[in-house]
């Protein structure tokens, strides 16, 4: 009979197969997806060196593996992801959140906490990630969530179901303010602005994975920036706030843009953690 390895033999072959696989964080990817994959905690996995491990356990560990060496991404292997407090379900239907929305997030609970009840709109909503972190945040909150993809909105209504926000969220699948007919107090959207000719050169693991139409915004990627606010005067009233996450270098574009369509607005490009340009904030 084939022994199996002890846990911290298979936590070892892991760490050498993402390294020599180029994966970023190997040490830290393989005590996630072995983990998972073994159904422990990482604090399990650590502190039981000698664990045995079940050929059905070492089975789905290699799978796992093999898919991360494969340039999938952790969140879709593992089929969930951190984000802001909330752990949202993650597959190919829709982009995986970033750290980087969180600022959208933090802004948008900021404005909204006093408001008696807010009607807010997330385009794009993709798996959810603002519609239910709003949701689970300010709980006298309505939220629009659109997107155009089908698949996208079945796997943000399991996000919401899971988070329990469900009955507050109205999913309405279409392009950009398409479907919204109601005048609305916060519209956020995190959009596609990855210029067409960067493609190529993202990560293997956003290429070979995630879903395209999720990153590209046109030649300068600001396509579906423009268009959301060309017509976002018709949903919008005189203190409504719209929260745009941005490119790191779209700021001075998109505040003119924004300029030209509400030029009474107060507008200001609020940067990210790593000081880049990442939100607009527009005051209707």
């Amino acid at each position: 009979m084939t022994s199996t390895p002890s846990l911290a033999q298979l936590r070892q072959t892991a760490i050498d197969r993402l390294t020599q696989a180029a994966v970023d964080a190997p040490r830290l990817t393989a005590e996630v997806v072995l983990a998972h994959g073994l159904d422990l905690t990482r604090t399990q996995l650590l502190t039981r060196p000698d664990g045995p491990v079940t050929p059905d356990q070492l089975a789905r560990a290699q799978r796992d593996l093999d898919r991360l060496v494969n340039g999938e991404p952790l969140a879709y292997v593992v089929g969930h992801r951190e984000f802001y407090d909330v752990d949202l379900l993650t597959d190919r239907r829709a982009l995986i959140p970033r750290p980087e929305t969180e600022c959208l997030i933090e802004h948008a609970v900021q404005v909204m906490t006093d408001h008696p009840a807010p009607l807010i709109a997330d385009v794009g909503t993709g798996c959810g990630a603002i519609a239910v972190t709003l949701a689970k945040h300010l709980p006298r909150a309505q939220i629009i969530a659109t997107d155009l993809s089908p698949d996208a909105i079945e796997l943000a209504r399991e996000n919401a179901h899971r988070l329990g926000v469900t009955a507050r969220i109205d999913f309405r699948v279409g392009s950009l303010l398409e479907p919204i007919t109601e005048t609305i107090d916060l519209l956020a959207a995190n959009l596609p602005y990855i210029d067409d000719k960067d493609w190529p050169f993202l990560a293997r693991t956003i290429r070979g994975h995630e879903p395209k139409m999720a990153f590209i915004g046109g030649p300068d990627g600001l396509a579906l920036v423009r268009a959301l606010l060309h017509d976002a005067p018709r949903v919008t009233h005189s203190d409504s706030i719209i929260l745009l996450e941005i490119g790191a270098y779209h700021g001075d574009t998109v505040m003119e843009i924004a300029q030209h369509t509400f030029p009474r607005a107060y507008i200001e490009i609020k940067p990210d953690y790593a000081g880049l340009d990442r939100l607009a904030v527009i005051e209707v």
